[in-house]
């Protein structure tokens, strides 16, 4: 007899890209309380970054990213919005465990987030780099 191993309401049922896809949300929520303007910008994830075309563009400290600022195209309500995008497998393969991994998608929305308001990562969140 074939069939699921728990039904689908309870955690076990939740695939490993719809609960990075949760700590994606719950970092852009947990920014959003204290910065209102970020309820603007689209927050994706998507499995591995884009491969780099021109090898003038490789650099050997900037290895495989974890996430990345798309800036808006156009004028706002016109366009794309400002976009953040955490890459799931090269986050996946830095952390340990579920904690690990929660704390580090949360530290890279914030630099994200950081870059897109032009400001320190400490003025985002004071308690990044903390955890």
């Amino acid at each position: 007899m074939r069939g699921p191993i728990a039904p689908p309401q309870v955690p076990l049922a939740v695939s490993r890209s719809e609960a990075f896809d949760d700590l994606v949300r719950d970092a852009a929520d947990r920014l959003e309380r204290r910065w209102p303007q970020l309820a603007e910008v689209e927050f994706a994830v998507q499995e591995v970054p884009p491969a780099i075309t021109d090898a003038d563009e490789v650099d050997v400290a900037d290895l495989v990213p974890l996430g990345r600022l798309i800036p808006a195209d156009g004028p706002p309500g016109r366009g794309s919005p400002n976009r953040i995008v955490v890459y799931r497998r090269p986050v996946e393969i830095r952390a340990k465990g579920r904690d690990e991994r929660a704390l580090l998608v949360h530290e890279v929305v914030v630099e994200q987030v950081a870059e897109l308001l032009g400001l320190s990562p400490e003025n985002v969140d004071p308690r990044y780099g903390e955890e």
